[in-house]
């Protein structure tokens, strides 16, 4: 399975990616950086940052667009932290930033390779609207897209009606969706919306459950009681930074009355893409709202065909969050203990 992915770093991107990393079978070809959660430049080095903590220092990473498509940048200092690592700290990768741009490296690579990339897009989808208009082609050269983003009769993460991703840069993600209406449908994107993502529901139980499996033992992880910011005593280097990252998505989660826990949406959006969890979607026709007001950002999907327009996405519509865990923690575990033997 070979993997381009765009992400904006990010709390739960980086777990997205640590999981990635974490899978033997995962050839993850490339990163590319979106600004979302923080600057494209903060992305790229949170991207090279995690990639030398785990080991894969050789992945290139290209710098993306700094700004969406037709709207100012707002970031989500509140909800990532500073640096989109919430708590966690990491040195300053030795690899250099790629020397070619986001979009030279999408049309390159899957050019390059038709029919064997799957594009997985955790951030605004800004990088992939670039491309898209240099080379239309490239929903028919991929082998499979998912995207995490948008929310479909389903209360949103950002206004009442719209989540993050889709909100930052509606336009791209219109230009995206309709770059795919009337492909087949095994062509069409797998889109990773709210309804789904917010059941990936990460708690305390689940990253001490992690750092017993790495060999990580011994030590309180997230206790709700702590005071915010109580760094990690975690003595694996990985388990530590995670559950330093997770600790301030915590807390944000908390004060907004969701509880002492973690949506970790793109967590689940690499694992259908690396295709290891069971997962069912609709076809539907997406319209993304880009007028300037309240409404802005809002996705509705038509599943009836009631527009008379052909489909442009398959909406995720039912997953197994305990499966998703089991998978996704047991794997990340595994690559916790290799790191901590210098076999990773």
């Amino acid at each position: 399975m070979r993997i381009l992915f765009d992400n904006d770093t990010g709390i739960d991107d980086a777990l997205a990616l640590v999981y990635l990393l974490s899978k033997p079978e995962v050839d993850l070809a490339a990163i590319t950086c979106s600004a979302g959660n923080v600057s494209a430049d903060q992305v790229a080095r949170n991207n090279l940052a995690l990639l030398q903590l785990c080991g894969r220092p050789e992945v290139e990473v290209a710098a993306g667009a700094s700004d969406p498509l037709s709207i100012p940048l707002v970031t989500t200092p509140e909800t990532h932290g500073e640096q989109g690592l919430g708590y966690a700290t990491l040195p300053a990768a030795s690899a250099p930033v790629s020397q070619r741009s986001a979009v030279d490296l999408w049309i390159e690579e899957v050019r390059r390779a038709p029919g064997e990339l799957t594009a997985l897009l955790t951030a605004p989808l800004t990088n992939f609207a670039l491309a898209l208009r240099r080379d239309a082609e490239l929903p028919r050269l991929l082998k499979r897209t998912v995207i995490m983003g948008g929310c479909y009769f389903y209360q949103g993460n950002t206004t009442p009606t719209a989540e993050w991703n889709t909100h930052v840069d509606p336009h791209a993600a219109a230009e995206v969706f309709a770059a795919f209406e009337g492909l087949p449908e095994e062509q069409l994107p797998i889109v990773c919306a709210l309804e789904t993502t917010e059941r990936i529901e990460l708690t305390s139980a689940h990253l001490a459950r992690l750092a017993q499996e790495a060999g990580s033992a011994g030590e309180e992880l997230l206790r709700p009681e702590d005071p915010p910011g109580t760094p990690s005593t975690a003595a694996n280097p990985l388990i530590r930074v995670l559950s330093d990252a997770l600790r301030f998505y915590f807390e944000f989660h908390r004060q907004y009355d969701q509880g002492y826990i973690a949506h970790v949406h793109d967590l689940f959006a690499a694992a259908v893409a690396a295709g290891t969890v069971d997962y069912r979607v609709r076809p539907a026709t997406v319209h993304v709202e880009t007028a300037p007001g309240p409404l802005v950002g809002t996705t509705v999907a038509d599943y009836r065909g009631l527009w008379g327009r052909k489909p442009n996405a398959r909406i995720v519509a039912w997953n197994d969050p305990p499966a998703v865990f089991d998978e996704v923690i047991g794997s990340i575990a595994a690559l916790a203990r290799r790191l901590e033997s210098g076999t990773g």
